[in-house]
């Protein structure tokens, strides 16, 4: 599959409606969210990362700026998987590591007061985090992302039957989300991750990640403040093993169907 690459372009909050710029950009930016999803929802699979090392795909990336080292460009596909299975566990799912769960970077522990907002926020709009291996959870960095995904795919929807209303009632819960969830962690966890791993593909990934998010945050026209700031601490003994589950879309006021894990599914 082509990856699709964009250019990041601050935005008025009110620009002018033009369909199919409107739906070629929702699209656009669902496709790095998938991506940035696939690659922290859990340890990437054989499948994606040999998708992901595809001339196409590399030169893509190359073009936002990533620069993988041998680690990740030259080991054996199933070498590789299994590498990357070892970093995960440490950075992201053993005590001591540093999770990707809203709850504990903003709070400290897992399952508090954003687990519950963004769980709210799902059920309102339809969907619901469907259980992972061992255990999953609503504030997931992989659920947000992929949430967000799913509303912009909703907008490049309306976009291309010309329905300004419903694409600027998506908008406005893409940026609500921002405010209150992924734009108070998601540019601070990007930062730390980035210093933590000791690989270059979740090193490239958190770099993307943090410059994703300073992209969407201007071209919102949002201003808020990254409360994730915090030095890689111990966690509790519940973030073992952790892992997340997909985003499945449930009856909503739109049909809809399992989200997709990474920008290179299917």
């Amino acid at each position: 599959m082509q990856m699709k690459t964009i250019q990041f372009m601050p935005q008025e909050s009110k620009t002018p409606f033009i369909p199919e710029d409107a739906a070629e950009d929702c699209a656009a930016r669902a496709g790095i969210y998938r991506l940035l999803s696939g690659a922290f929802a859990e340890e990437p699979g054989r499948e994606f990362l040999a998708a992901l090392r595809q001339g196409p795909a590399l030169a893509a990336l190359s073009e936002m700026g990533l620069k993988f080292g041998p680690d990740f460009t030259d080991s054996p596909l199933d070498q590789l998987a299994e590498d990357l299975a070892c970093e995960y566990a440490t950075l992201f799912a053993s005590p001591g590591g540093c999770p990707p769960v809203e709850s504990a970077r903003r709070t400290g522990r897992m399952q508090q007061e954003p687990c519950f907002e963004v769980r709210a926020d799902y059920r309102r709009l339809g969907f619901l985090v469907q259980g992972g291996r061992f255990a999953s959870f609503d504030d997931h960095l992989g659920a947000e992302l992929e949430f967000v995904a799913a509303l912009l795919g909703r907008a490049e929807a309306a976009a291309r039957t010309g329905d300004e209303t419903a694409f600027r009632r998506l908008d406005k819960e893409i940026k609500r989300f921002w405010s209150l969830h992924l734009g108070r962690w998601a540019r601070g966890y990007a930062r730390l991750v980035a210093r933590a791993t000791e690989h270059s593909f979740y090193r490239e990934m958190a770099r993307l990640l943090e410059s994703f998010a300073e992209d969407e945050i201007t071209r919102m026209g949002l201003k808020v403040d990254d409360e994730d700031g915090r030095k890689i601490e111990p966690q509790a003994q519940e973030t073992e093993g952790l892992q997340c589950g997909g985003a499945r879309e449930v009856a909503a006021p739109q049909p809809g169907s399992e989200l997709p894990a990474s920008l290179l599914a299917g």
